[in-house]
């Protein structure tokens, strides 16, 4: 078993590194927030009062922060402190830019390193379903995977340094793109007199169907997992989807992608969160187009 640093024990953060916990490893935790420290704590993490302090002799750190910024500024501190080949995870979702600067940080320090953001949301991290997409060499990712595997069901390695950012923007903006397509639908079918279960029985068994409607479905009754039965409690909070949408369309920017459909998806969330909807789940956009309708 390792000895793990993790880095950022938030909604996301926290119940991965009690999964590593139930796994045998030993988990030294960091968190800026003293109240999510504490529940790390009681989750079996053992609490360090700073970065440095958790990862003082670990052989694995882990970080899980909200940007980019977040991430350089935790690695500039923590690489000084971590020994020759240590292995540095970065699961944030974050810029590509940003996550092969940390790459080139870490490489510079003599560490192994990794991107690798999840898919999955809350109710994955605490389940240990995640999905890992992970960038970085055939070395670092043969030594994290059995990690991984204690967090999460399937892990990809989808190439070299920020691969694994790339694919999580991709996935992404698939994903918001297509909630607003399936939101849309239901609308439609609301005023043509269709029932949900109706439409639900047809699109998710045939073109129509989507991980969007098949286990995320928008509407209450058809999915009983889905955050609309629990009145859109995240999940996956719009906010974040408008994080990772913005994302997606910085990459449009800088690689010269066409992206329509990617940006006009971030305006209708833009627009949701200004509305005060940011901390709700995002399939909860379906009001948005009830209020238009």
């Amino acid at each position: 078993m390792a000895r793990i640093a993790f880095i950022g024990l938030g909604n996301m953060g926290g119940p991965m590194a009690a999964n590593l916990v139930k796994s045998g490893h030993e988990v030294f935790g960091f968190d800026l927030a003293a109240s999510v420290l504490k529940a790390a704590e009681e989750s079996g993490v053992k609490p360090a009062s700073h970065a440095s302090q958790a990862v003082k002799d670990a052989e694995i750190i882990i970080t899980m922060l909200p940007q980019g910024r977040h991430v350089l500024t935790a690695w500039t501190d923590i690489l000084q402190s971590a020994a020759q080949g240590t292995l540095v995870i970065d699961c944030s979702t974050i810029d590509v830019d940003s996550s092969r600067k940390a790459h080139e940080m870490a490489k510079a320090a003599s560490c192994l390193s990794l991107d690798a953001p999840v898919s999955g949301g809350t109710g994955g991290a605490t389940a240990g379903t995640l999905t890992f997409m992970a960038g970085g060499s055939e070395e670092a990712f043969a030594k994290a995977k059995p990690i991984l595997e204690a967090m999460g069901k399937k892990i990809v390695h989808c190439g070299e340094a920020g691969a694994g950012q790339a694919a999580k923007i991709c996935n992404n903006m698939i994903l918001g793109i297509s909630m607003i397509g399936v939101c849309e639908a239901f609308v439609l079918a609301e005023k043509l007199g269709l029932s949900h279960q109706a439409l639900f029985d047809v699109a998710s068994t045939s073109s129509g169907q989507c991980w969007s409607i098949n286990t995320y479905c928008p509407v209450p009754g058809p999915v009983p997992t889905s955050p609309a039965n629990n009145d859109y409690r995240p999940g996956f909070a719009a906010a974040l989807m408008l994080k990772d949408l913005r994302l997606s369309q910085e990459a449009a920017l800088t690689s010269g992608a066409s992206t329509p459909l990617g940006a006009e998806a971030a305006q209708l969330f833009a627009l949701f969160e200004k509305q005060g909807n940011g901390g709700r789940d995002f399939s909860a956009i379906i009001e948005m187009f009830r209020e238009k309708a």
